[in-house]
C-alpha cells in the first residue's frame, strides 16, 4: 500500500475505513472534527454505505454506536474531551454490557485549552470504566491502533478508548495503510441478557468485568505499543506516554542513555513497570495532560523510588507537554532558537465581519444596557461566546453546552430580572432542549435568544440538527407560539429587533427570540462552489 501524508485525525479515520467500519457517530468538536469529515469525504463511505451523519450530541453518538456494536458491526465514536462528559452515562455502562462488534471511542484531548473550557484528561475515563485504552505516540501508531483495535475490542468483548491530543490530531506524518477488510455481517450476542442492565444482571456483569482486569493487564504487558528499552545510566528511568515519547526522542536523537518505558496501551503494564522501578533510583513521568500515570505509580505500586513529574513541579501541572519542557525536566540546556519578535502581538479571536451574531449582540446589548441595568446574560459554547470580548462585552457566563438556558432559569428563580440566555442553533439541539422544557414546566421568567446561523459554525460549518425546525421544536416543547419570534439580524432591522427584545423581556414567562441568518463562512463557500 502506498504511503500517505495524514493528520493524526485522518490516520484514525483511514484506519477505521480499512478495518471494516460500518458507522461513525460523532458531534463536531476541535480537535476531533476531522476524523468524521475525512470519513464523510471518502469514496469508500458511499461505496460501502457507511453511516456518516453527525449526531445531535455525544451521548446520542455513543448510544447509536453501541447499538451498531449490538448488531455485530464495527462502529467508531469521535468527540473532544469535554464531549466525554456528555457521553459518560452510556460510555461507562458500555463497559458493563460489553460489545459484540468492535467499538472504538476516540477522545481528542486539548491540553492548554486551545479551543476548550478545560484540559481534562480522558485517560481517567478508561481507568474509571475499567476498560483497555490506546494512546498513540505518532500518526502511524494511531493508524495501527485503530486498524487492529476493532479486532481487539471484539476479542476482549469491551469498548476500547483511543486517547490523542491536539498536537497529534492536527499534525501530519507519513502513514502506511494496510489491506482493506470487509464489514462484519449482522450477528448478535449468544447471551440474550448481555445488554440488559437491570440490577441483578448488572451485578453479574460487573463481577465479570472485574475478573477480567488481570487479562487486560496481561494484554498491555504483551502489547507492541508498550516497549521497555534498557539504558546504561540508571540514575533515573523514564516513563513516556503517548506523544510524550516523541518529545523524549526529539531530545535524544541518537538514543536515550536512561531506561525508557514507552506506554501506548493501558491498563499499565505492571511487569515492565516493576522492571523499571527495580533498576532505577528515580522515575520521571512524561505525559501530555494530567498526572494520570504519575498518580497511579505512586498509588498502587508502593514503590521506594522517587517519582518526578507534574505533581512535584518537575513539569508544570497545566498546559501542554512540549519538547522544550521535556528538555528542562531532563536537565538539558534549553535555549530558544527563534525568539518571538517584539512586533508580534496577541490577537484575540473575533466574530467574523458580516456575522449575524454581531447584529444580534449589537441590538441586545443596546437594549439591555440602556433600559435594563439589572440584566444578566448567560451564554453558551459556540462562535457567539466571543460576545464576551470587546466591543460587545455582552455576556456574564459560559460554562458548558446548554448551560445558558438552565443558568438563566436558576438566576431567574433567584430573582434576577431580566435573565437572558444566548445559545446557538446547534448547541440548542445538542443540550438546550431539556433546559427549555424545565423553563416551560415552571413558566420561568426568562428570555432565550437562539442565534441561528443554520450550521455548526465554530467547528467548520457542519450540519446543524435543528436547521429549519427550531420554531417547531420550541412550540412542541410548550413555548407559546405567540412568544416565538423570528427576526433577520441585519442593520436595517435593528429597530424591529430592539422592539421585539423589549416586548419579550417584559413578557412574564418563557419567550424565545430566533435571529436567523446563514453563517457568512458557509454562505461564502456555497457561492465559491457554484
Amino acid at each position: 500500500m502506498s504511503r500517505q501524508l495524514l493528520l493524526g485525525d485522518e490516520a484514525i479515520a483511514q484506519a477505521a475505513l480499512d478495518a471494516g467500519l460500518s458507522g461513525v457517530y460523532a458531534y463536531p468538536g476541535t480537535p476531533s472534527t476531522e476524523i468524521t469529515e475525512y470519513i464523510q469525504q471518502s469514496p469508500v463511505t458511499a461505496e460501502r454505505n457507511i453511516h456518516d451523519r453527525w449526531c445531535s450530541n455525544e451521548k446520542t453518538a455513543m448510544e447509536s454506536a453501541l447499538g451498531m456494536s449490538f448488531a455485530g458491526k464495527r462502529a467508531l465514536v469521535c468527540m473532544k474531551h469535554v464531549g466525554m462528559n456528555v457521553a459518560a452515562d452510556c460510555f461507562i455502562n458500555s463497559a458493563m454490557t460489553g460489545t459484540k462488534g468492535g467499538l472504538l471511542v476516540v477522545a481528542a484531548d486539548d491540553p492548554s485549552m486551545h479551543s476548550s473550557q478545560n484540559e481534562q484528561d480522558s485517560r481517567f475515563y478508561a481507568d474509571f470504566s475499567l476498560i483497555p485504552m490506546y494512546e498513540p505516540s505518532n500518526q502511524q501508531e494511531a493508524y495501527d491502533m485503530v486498524y487492529n483495535g476493532f479486532e481487539f475490542s471484539e476479542k476482549v468483548g469491551e469498548p476500547v478508548l483511543v486517547r490523542l491530543v491536539t498536537r497529534l490530531a492536527h499534525s501530519r506524518s507519513g502513514v502506511t495503510p494496510k489491506t482493506q477488510k470487509p464489514q462484519n455481517e449482522i450477528a448478535f450476542s449468544d447471551d440474550p441478557r448481555q445488554f440488559i442492565l437491570l440490577p441483578g444482571n448488572a451485578r453479574k456483569r460487573y463481577k465479570m468485568l472485574l475478573a477480567r482486569q488481570d487479562e487486560f493487564i496481561k494484554a498491555s504487558e504483551e502489547s507492541p505499543y508498550n516497549q521497555y528499552t534498557d539504558g546504561p545510566d540508571k540514575r533515573f528511568g523514564i516513563i513516556a506516554c503517548g506523544i510524550g515519547y516523541n518529545y523524549l526522542m526529539e531530545n535524544y536523537p541518537d538514543g536515550c542513555d536512561h531506561p525508557v518505558l514507552k506506554i501506548g496501551q493501558y491498563p499499565l503494564p505492571k511487569k515492565q513497570l516493576m522492571q523499571l522501578i527495580s533498576e532505577c533510583d528515580e522515575i520521571l513521568v512524561l505525559e501530555d495532560g494530567q498526572p494520570f500515570v504519575e498518580k497511579l505509580l505512586k498509588g498502587y505500586l508502593s514503590i521506594g523510588a522517587k517519582v518526578k513529574g507534574r505533581l512535584d513541579g518537575t513539569l508544570s501541572q497545566d498546559g501542554e507537554l512540549t519538547p522544550d519542557s521535556v528538555a528542562c525536566a531532563l536537565g538539558k540546556a534549553n535555549e530558544s532558537t527563534f525568539p518571538v519578535p517584539s512586533v508580534v502581538k496577541m490577537r484575540p479571536p473575533a466574530l467574523c465581519e458580516g456575522c449575524g451574531h454581531r447584529d444580534m449582540y449589537a441590538t441586545l446589548t443596546e437594549v439591555l444596557k440602556e433600559e435594563y441595568p439589572s440584566h444578566k446574560v448567560f451564554s453558551d459554547i459556540g462562535c457567539y461566546t466571543l460576545g464576551a470580548n470587546a466591543p460587545f462585552n455582552a455576556i456574564d457566563s459560559c460554562v458548558d453546552m446548554g448551560a445558558s438556558i438552565t443558568m438563566a432559569k436558576g438566576a431567574s428563580d433567584a430573582g434576577v430580572h431580566p435573565a437572558v440566555a444566548v445559545i446557538g442553533d446547534s448547541t440548542f439541539t445538542h443540550s438546550g432542549m431539556t433546559g427549555l422544557l424545565d423553563c416551560v414546566n415552571e413558566n420561568a421568567n426568562i428570555t432565550i435568544v437562539i442565534s441561528d446561523n443554520e450550521t455548526t459554525a465554530m467547528t467548520g460549518g457542519q450540519d446543524s440538527a435543528g436547521t429549519g425546525r427550531l420554531e417547531s421544536i420550541c412550540a412542541g416543547i410548550g413555548v407559546d407560539p405567540a412568544h416565538i419570534r423570528v427576526v433577520i439580524p441585519l442593520k436595517k432591522n435593528y429597530e424591529e429587533m430592539k422592539q421585539i427584545i423589549r416586548e419579550e423581556i417584559d413578557y412574564p414567562g418563557v419567550s424565545v427570540i430566533i435571529p436567523r441568518r446563514e453563517c457568512i463562512q458557509t454562505l461564502t463557500r456555497k457561492k465559491r462552489s457554484k
